[in-house]
C-alpha cells in the first residue's frame, strides 16, 4: 500500500509539472512600426507578444518572451486577407482539368471547401504578397446562385479550411442571353418563399427543411452574408431596397456604379468589395470603372474591401492595388483596412487586426508593403512562422545556377 501512494504522489507531481513541459514559447516582436487596423491606430517602436497562436500582449511596458525578433523600425502589419477569389480551386486557368471553379449543376449549395486543394502552386505565392487568409468563391453554374464561399489560412497544410458555407454569392446585372430581370426575380422569390416558410414554421415543426431552405433561413436572420456581384446603378438601388426589406446582410461586389450612390450605400452600411485597378469599362454596365473608385467611395464612409475577384494566381498583386488606390486618392489608412480589418469585419472573422487576442496573423515587411521594392522579412499565420518561398523562387534558382549540364538543367 505505501509503494502505492508513493506512485500516486509521483504521479501527481508529474502531472503538475506537464503544463510547463507542453507550453508553448512566447515570441516578442520589438522595435516594429505597428499598424493595428484598430482604433490604436499606428504604434512606433512597439512591440507584440504571441503565445498560443494568439496575441497576448501589444506594446507593453516591458517585454518578456523566450523568443524575441528586432524589427528594427521596420512595419509590422496584420496578415493581408484576399477575397472572392478561386484560390486552391485552380491550378493552370487554361487546363479544364485543373479547374474546379463552376459547374452548370452548381447552385446555392456549391462548396468550395470539397475541392479546396492546400498544396496548390498558387497559395506560397500568394504568401509572397502577404496574404495569410482569404476568402474562396466558387464560380457557379447556370442560376443566379454561384455557391457559398468558404475561409481558408494560408498554412499550406490540410487544415488550411477554416469555416465552410460562410456567405451566399450570387451573380446579377446584364447577361449574354435574355433579360437581368430574370435574374433579380429569381432573388426576391427565393427570400419571399423563405420569408413563408419561416412563418409557418411552428406548424410544421416535423418537416425537415432542405438544404436551400437553410440557406436562405440564415440570410434572412442575418447569419449568412449576401455578395452581390452587381455593377449597374439600377441594379444597385434594387439589392439596397432588398436589404432594407429583408433587413439581410448585404454586400456588393465589384459595383462600377457605386460612386453614383456612393450615399445611399453608405447610409445603408453596404460594404463593397472592389477591384481598384478596375480602370476601363468591361460592358455598358460598368461605364463608371475608374481608379479613384476606391477613394471616392471610401470618403463618403463606404466600408470599402479591396481584392482581386475571379483570379486564382494574382492575389499577390493585392497591395499593389491597395497602393493604386491611395496613388489615386484613397486615404492610406483606409486602404490598409480595406485589405485587413474591413474584410474581416464584412465576412465576419477573426483575424484582420494587431490586436490581443486576436490569430497571430502578422507580417513583418522591409518597407511600406504598397511600395513594389519593398519584400517581407518574415510572416506567421497562427503565430507560426511561414516560408515565403514559391514555385517561382525554385524555378529561378533552376535556370540561374552554373553547371556543366545544358541550361535549366542542374546537377
Amino acid at each position: 500500500m505505501k509503494h502505492f501512494n508513493y506512485s500516486l504522489v509521483a504521479i501527481s507531481m508529474l502531472a503538475g509539472l506537464l503544463p510547463a513541459l507542453v507550453q508553448a514559447d512566447t515570441l516578442a516582436v520589438t522595435n516594429a512600426k505597428i499598424y493595428t487596423s484598430t482604433e490604436q491606430g499606428v504604434l512606433s517602436n512597439a512591440s507584440v507578444i504571441i503565445e498560443d497562436g494568439k496575441i497576448i500582449q501589444l506594446n507593453p511596458d516591458v517585454v518578456n518572451a523566450d523568443i524575441i525578433i528586432d524589427a528594427k523600425g521596420g512595419i509590422l502589419t496584420p496578415g493581408f486577407i484576399g477575397a472572392m477569389n478561386p484560390l486552391g480551386l485552380v491550378e493552370v486557368g487554361q487546363e479544364k482539368m485543373t479547374r474546379d471553379t463552376n459547374d452548370k449543376a452548381a447552385d446555392m449549395t456549391f462548396d468550395p471547401s470539397l475541392a479546396f486543394n492546400p498544396k496548390s502552386v498558387a497559395i506560397p505565392f500568394a504568401r509572397k504578397g502577404g496574404i495569410t487568409r482569404n476568402i474562396v468563391a466558387p464560380g457557379g453554374g447556370e442560376t443566379i446562385f454561384s455557391g457559398q464561399t468558404i475561409e481558408v489560412t494560408l498554412t499550406g497544410e490540410w487544415d488550411s479550411v477554416v469555416a465552410t458555407e460562410q456567405a451566399l454569392f450570387v451573380s446579377l446585372g446584364a447577361k449574354h442571353e435574355g433579360s437581368r430581370i430574370i435574374g433579380m426575380q429569381n432573388l426576391i422569390n427565393k427570400l419571399e418563399e423563405g420569408q413563408k416558410a419561416l412563418a409557418k414554421s411552428d406548424k410544421d415543426a416535423d418537416k425537415t427543411p432542405s438544404k436551400e431552405a437553410l440557406i436562405i433561413n440564415a440570410v434572412l436572420s442575418g447569419d449568412k452574408p449576401v455578395i452581390a456581384y452587381a455593377d449597374r446603378g439600377s441594379d444597385i438601388l434594387q439589392l439596397i431596397k432588398l436589404k432594407q426589406r429583408f433587413n439581410i446582410d448585404l454586400v456588393l461586389l465589384q459595383a462600377a456604379d457605386a460612386v453614383l450612390l456612393a450615399d445611399e450605400i453608405a447610409k445603408a452600411k453596404i460594404p463593397v468589395i472592389m477591384d481598384a485597378m478596375r480602370n476601363l469599362p468591361e460592358s455598358f454596365d460598368s461605364l463608371h470603372n475608374s481608379l479613384d473608385n476606391a477613394g471616392k467611395l471610401s470618403k463618403a464612409g463606404v466600408k470599402v474591401v479591396l481584392a482581386t475577384p475571379g483570379d486564382a494566381h494574382n492575389n499577390y498583386a493585392l497591395r499593389y492595388s491597395a497602393g493604386n488606390a491611395v496613388a489615386n486618392g484613397m486615404n492610406y489608412d483606409d486602404a490598409m483596412a480595406a485589405i485587413t480589418s474591413n474584410v474581416a469585419d464584412t465576412f465576419h472573422l477573426e483575424a484582420g487586426r494587431i490586436a490581443v487576442g486576436m490569430p497571430a496573423d502578422m507580417v513583418l515587411w522591409s518597407g511600406d508593403p504598397f511600395e513594389y521594392s519593398s519584400h517581407i522579412e518574415k510572416m506567421w499565420i497562427g503565430g507560426e512562422e511561414q516560408s515565403t518561398e514559391s514555385r517561382q523562387d525554385v524555378l529561378r534558382d533552376r535556370y540561374m545556377t552554373k553547371s556543366s549540364m545544358p541550361q535549366a538543367y542542374t546537377k
